[in-house]
């Protein structure tokens, strides 16, 4: 039996969270593996796992999460599923940097809502891993009651958040009369779950089956074949889409839903060891950098430059959401303003940090905060506080270091976002670019309205000009690029960009760069709304968070650490200027 070390670790929020170590007997393989418990237990149910798993030679964590075990806090509650994934991202870099493995030498095994978690972090952090292992996901719980679902929505937007207790009996999880009896009495189990956090695995599970096609890490999956708890048809979907070269699917036939804990888990067991195997042994590489040209992303572009089918009923939706847009909805200052300038310019950027409802009538005010209040443009004002958070990191890593804060942004539109960003820190210098002559004369004059013209600058230029950036004099500390790529399909044109910034941006220096790795309102957009690019359709080309860090590793500058909305839309990444190319 491997004795486990207990301890604790901070989160990104202050928060301790506790976690168990067993550590490696020898050293003769470079690896660490993290288990992740199933929702209601904790990691002191995982002391089996690293028995039984039979490598000695390897290291072995696992945590509490958050809201379970021995943490603190109200059982069974996080404030977000996005906020235990942010935990899980910050436990893995956690671990990498006190115990000295890379991000290359991790394997994720990860059971039911823990399966979830690791998936959704791989999914929107993109991290490097060696390996995931997802046994019996909880993608789609099985609830047993009719319109479950929409009744804990409506509960919840009328009394606030709840507790939900859980139906599933040990009996039901296990074959294994240990197992069952350990559940049964075990105090640290917690039978209640938050409703946001159980409409939150639901959410979020959607998303990443509809999108598993941008993860790219070499995944096993093993499903339950008798499980009660959860659904296999989502299973099965998620494995079909998974993007990965290297990928694997079992089913277990007989196991309930503790797949890992039933009474034939050796089976499992023996199934890891392979897969680990297998991928050590060598995976193909994967190369994104041509994913604009072929693949998953490019081949759902090219869908939706195609014109839609007249005979279908979506036509007619889009249709008629467009004349509507065009007609009474320019009773919105805010949608009136999209279709003057686009509804991807600056100005609509501009307007949409502002928050501020505007409108012809009390209809129009009520339209413009429909539009406000849109996922889409909830998650640009969520980028922005993440923008303000990374660039502020960034200035702080730069002063404490004694070098100068010289910042650009490359693509400013009216620069509100920064300018707001660098509020209350010490800065050398500050250049905004813009290709836009409306841009630039607004961001001059919102300069001078902040009182910045000592150390603000604006100018025109083309953010994809390579010769222009590179020559950028004095050179930048910190490049900003906010919602400028997401824009363009074609990887040319970042390549150019990117490439210029890292001559640019000297050694030890930052780049804060955003992506849109995912929108939930991708073909409405296409058909409905317009460009500021000469009016037409606004059809974007998503990067997966794989493809845009690939981007920039390749330019030459290493990911330090990311943001990403609770929806999954919009990521805000830190990079440091590692070499000169």
């Amino acid at each position: 039996m491997r004795t486990p070390q207990e301890k604790l670790f901070s989160s990104f929020d202050g928060s301790n969270l506790f976690y168990r170590h067993w550590p490696a007997t020898s050293t003769s393989a470079r690896r660490m593996i993290v288990l992740l418990h199933r929702g209601h237990e904790h990691s002191g149910r995982l002391q089996h796992i690293a028995d039984e798993l039979q490598m000695p030679d390897t290291a072995l964590f696992a945590w509490d999460a958050r809201g379970h075990g021995r943490n603190n806090g109200p059982r069974g509650y996080s404030p977000s599923l996005g906020t235990t994934v942010r935990d899980l991202d910050t436990f893995i870099h956690y671990l990498c940097q006190t115990y000295g493995y890379a991000m290359e030498e991790v394997i994720v095994i990860a059971q039911s809502v823990g399966a979830v978690l690791a998936s959704t972090w791989v999914h929107d952090y993109a991290p490097k891993i060696r390996a995931l292992i997802l046994a019996s996901p909880a993608f789609k719980v099985k609830l047993y009651v009719p319109l479950a679902r929409p009744s804990l929505r409506l509960m919840e937007k009328l009394r606030g958040n709840f507790y939900v207790n859980s139906y599933v009996k040990a009996k039901f999880l296990t074959h294994d009369p240990e197992r069952i009896a350990s559940y049964n009495t075990d105090p640290l189990i917690a039978r209640p779950i938050s409703v946001n956090i159980l409409l939150g695995l639901y959410d979020t599970a959607e998303r990443i089956i509809a999108d598993a096609g941008a993860i790219q890490t070499p995944t096993q999956l093993l499903i339950s074949g008798a499980d009660f708890v959860v659904h296999q048809a989502p299973q099965r979907t998620f494995f079909e889409r998974l993007g990965s070269l290297c990928k694997e699917m079992h089913t277990l036939e007989g196991f309930y839903h503790d797949t890992l804990g039933e009474k034939d888990r050796a089976k499992a067991f023996t199934l890891i060891r392979n897969f680990i195997q297998k991928v050590e042994a060598g995976v193909p590489k994967v190369d994104l950098s041509h994913a604009d040209k072929s693949g998953y992303t490019a081949n759902e572009y090219q869908q939706l430059q195609q014109v839609s089918s007249p005979f279908t009923l979506k036509h007619w939706h889009f249709a008629l959401t467009r004349l509507s847009l065009a007609t009474v909805g320019k009773l919105s200052d805010g949608i009136r303003l999209g279709w003057e300038t686009g509804f991807d310019s600056g100005s609509t950027l501009d307007y949409v940090y502002k928050n501020q409802t505007s409108g012809r009538t009390p209809l129009g005010r009520f339209g413009d905060r429909t539009y406000l209040d849109s996922v889409g443009w909830k998650g640009i004002r969520q980028r922005k506080i993440n923008l303000e958070e990374l660039i502020g990191m960034a200035i702080k890593s730069l002063t404490e270091s004694q070098q100068p804060v010289r910042i650009v942004d490359i693509a400013a539109g009216h620069g509100r976002y920064i300018l707001d960003a660098i509020a209350g820190h010490k800065i050398d210098r500050v250049l905004l670019r813009d290709y836009s002559p409306i841009n630039v004369e607004a961001g001059k004059a919102l300069i001078k309205e902040k009182g910045l013209a000592h150390l603000a600058d604006f100018q025109q230029g083309d953010a994809f000009d390579q010769a222009s950036l590179a020559s950028l004099s004095p050179a930048p500390t910190l490049a900003v690029v906010s919602g400028l790529y997401e824009l363009f399909p074609d990887n040319a044109p970042i390549k150019a960009s990117l490439a210029g910034l890292a001559e640019a941006v000297p050694e030890g220096g930052f780049l804060v760069y955003t992506n849109q790795p995912w929108h939930p309102q991708l073909e409405l957009i296409a058909r409905t709304l317009t460009s500021h690019r000469s009016g037409a359709d606004w059809i974007m080309r998503r990067r997966t968070q794989y493809e845009m860090d690939q981007l920039v590793e390749q330019a030459g500058f290493e990911k330090i650490t990311q943001r990403i909305d609770e929806w999954g839309i919009f990521t805000v990444s830190l990079a440091r200027r590692i070499k000169n190319t």
